[in-house]
């Protein structure tokens, strides 16, 4: 077949390229020399603040490359702000593209919750714009971008609102800001994982790993599954941080011997879940996504993306290794918890690599033998009839969990079979009670995907722009929401705007409060909402790359208009 090029296609496409050749590049792209970002933040405080988006130079360890910083710290400063006041936030963006930020978990006017087509047009570059509002909470909170992929690049940073009330819970206050710091760009990550979602992945098993059978190596490779598949990035690319800093950083919170110190961690990371220790020293949980809960005695807890977790310590004197370890143990955070200034924590080794099962799969309470091997257990998982019918079935979804159950009492990959305390979301209570409110509709929103297409959606559709069809909800309903997950990752699905409370198994009366919820391999975890706060609000995955692919949507809150529900 020939192929001729007419004069004017020619023309035409010379044009464009000229013209895209003439687009403005950022200075990062082009080879110019940028400042250097800190590590670690300052601290911004008062009625009116000014933050200032920016790309800098970041490096940590033997990684260095771009970063986005505000205010030129990665994390950005410490916003702290008291329970009662008024702020204005006056942020300015010194990026060649759009920018923005979303203050997330605090309660707020929905034109300021800070996502762009969903509540604002965004931030264009050289334009600052002004969020204002009162503080309605206190408690640990945290501010990242939600335009494109800028999180990943240092676009993030914490939020501390002091209570109206004097707290005596503690003598000392830290805030552990975890993340994840990498050279390459957040969009090659996205184009990596969808070229192969296992592409960052140096863990797979060999023939000869685990103790797996080879009947059930084979029932894998069948269903075309990885027992490994838990994060979708990992060390081999990211150098994990607290506050900044890495590992070589040698990172240190000082303390005096008999201080009650109150640790507030922020997970700010991208796309990792951190299994929180310090080994030898017992934590108090006190409260969890910024609300109370009643005290609960740990020695290690899960915290996924988004989550915050503020705990209690009194550790004796020395040098303690306050470590942050990756879900998938590719790698760890680590700061030196010590009352001897210059006196580093030797940290522990990494953690053999856990491995998914057949309750990750959503076969919990199946009988597994009773379905002659692979085969057979391939096809229940690809059985889409298993489906409501308002999920859309396409090549958007490439598994089904057969049998969910509710994995609320499940501390996390790799921690279910420790000899110490875990926290499990079956431990919290309300520190408050919560008004009483009858159900008055239950809703089933399903975790889909396809992970070899690197595809993520709710109830099989792919989110890509605001749609006359959001999940609505009647201002003041109280609804029950049950997430299933028909995928063999966990997702932590955050609401903007919001508490929700997690049916956890305690009395209706102190269900603990979020806005964020991991929802487990093949499982299912419920929570109420009373949908108070009217506006549009974003509803999704806060694992970066699955929300950017498309797992999340709008939630809109209004009053239903006559004649009930539309």
């Amino acid at each position: 077949m020939s192929i001729s090029l007419s004069r004017r296609h020619l023309i035409v496409s010379t044009a464009g390229l000229a013209a895209a050749a003439s687009l403005p590049m950022p200075a990062w792209a082009k080879g110019v020399s940028l400042p250097h970002a800190r590590r670690g933040f300052g601290e911004l405080s008062g009625e009116d603040l000014h933050l200032t988006i920016a790309d800098h130079h970041f490096a940590t360890g033997a990684r260095t490359g771009h970063a986005i910083a505000v205010n030129g710290t990665v994390p950005g400063p410490l916003i702290r702000l008291r329970e009662g006041q008024n702020v204005r936030l006056h942020v300015k963006n010194d990026l060649r593209e759009d920018s923005s930020i979303h203050w997330h978990g605090l309660l707020l006017p929905f034109q300021f919750d800070g996502v762009p087509g969903v509540s604002f047009p965004g931030i264009k570059p050289g334009e600052t714009f002004t969020y204002e509002f009162p503080i309605r909470q206190s408690g640990t909170y945290w501010w990242h971008s939600h335009s494109g992929l800028q999180e990943q690049a240092g676009h993030y940073g914490p939020i501390v609102i002091e209570s109206a009330e004097p707290d005596p819970r503690y003598d000392r206050d830290y805030v552990v800001v975890l993340s994840e710091f990498t050279p390459i760009h957040p969009h090659e990550i996205m184009r990596k994982l969808k070229v192969g979602e296992d592409y960052f992945n140096r863990q797979m098993q060999t023939a000869t790993d685990g103790d797996m059978s080879g009947a059930e190596r084979r029932m894998w490779g069948q269903m075309r599954m990885n027992p490994r598949d838990i994060a979708d990035v990992s060390g081999s690319t990211y150098t994990y941080l607290i506050n900044g800093h890495g590992l070589a950083d040698n990172l240190e919170l000082a303390f005096r011997p008999g201080e009650r110190v109150r640790l507030r961690f922020i997970n700010a990371g991208a796309m990792t879940f951190f299994n929180i220790r310090i080994p030898g020293v017992p934590m108090t949980v006190i409260a969890a996504d910024g609300m109370d809960v009643a005290p609960v005695s740990v020695d290690e807890f899960q915290i996924g993306s988004a989550e915050t977790y503020d705990v209690i310590v009194t550790p004796p004197e020395g040098s303690h290794a306050l470590v942050a370890e990756a879900m998938d143990r590719s790698g760890m955070a680590v700061a030196s918890l010590t009352s001897h200034p210059g006196h580093i924590a030797t940290p522990p080794p990494l953690r053999e690599i856990p491995t998914l099962t057949m309750v990750d799969m959503g076969m919990g309470a199946m009988d597994h033998s009773a379905h002659g091997g692979g085969h057979t257990m391939e096809h229940s998982m690809r059985d889409t009839s298993r489906l409501p019918d308002d999920v859309e079935v396409g090549p958007g979804i490439d598994m089904i969990a057969p049998m969910p159950v509710d994995r609320m009492n499940f501390p996390g990959l790799g921690l279910d079979d420790v000899p110490h305390r875990v926290l499990r979301y079956t431990d919290l209570r309300a520190a408050r009670m919560n008004p009483h409110r009858e159900i008055e509709r239950e809703l089933e929103i399903h975790l889909t995907g396809n992970m070899e297409r690197y595809m993520w959606s709710f109830d099989g559709k792919a989110f890509s722009a605001v749609t006359d069809d959001p999940i609505r909800f009647g201002f003041d309903e109280r609804v029950r929401v049950k997430l299933v997950n028909q995928t063999m990752m966990a997702h932590p699905i955050h609401l903007h705007g919001h508490f929700f409370e997690l049916v956890n198994g305690t009395d209706h009366m102190h269900q603990p409060l979020k806005h964020t919820v991991i929802v487990q391999p093949g499982g299912t975890a419920t929570f109420d909402l009373t949908a108070n706060e009217p506006g549009d609000w974003a509803f999704h995955c806060h694992l970066l790359y699955h929300m950017h692919a498309g797992m999340m949507q709008v939630v809109t809150v209004r009053p239903f208009p006559e004649g009930g529900q539309s």
